[in-house]
């Protein structure tokens, strides 16, 4: 993770919309994608310097800190 570009982790985000904190991470760090995923999704463990999974919960309420990965 040490080579990745820009802000890694977002825990301010941890509570708010979902959605809001998409646009917030993605106005942060340019270099990443950011989308939201249910909190019991499964997804692939392939760590990847552009990619920021926002877990969220049945109101779209941020779950877990997003990080890059």
């Amino acid at each position: 993770m040490s080579s990745c570009k820009g802000k890694k982790s977002w825990p301010e985000l941890v509570g708010i919309n979902g959605d809001a904190a998409v646009q917030i991470i993605m106005s942060e760090n340019s270099r990443v994608s950011a989308s939201t995923l249910p909190e019991d999704s499964a997804f692939t463990t392939d760590f990847r310097c552009d990619r920021v999974r926002v877990f969220v919960d049945k109101q779209n309420v941020v779950t877990r800190v997003p990080n890059i990965g």
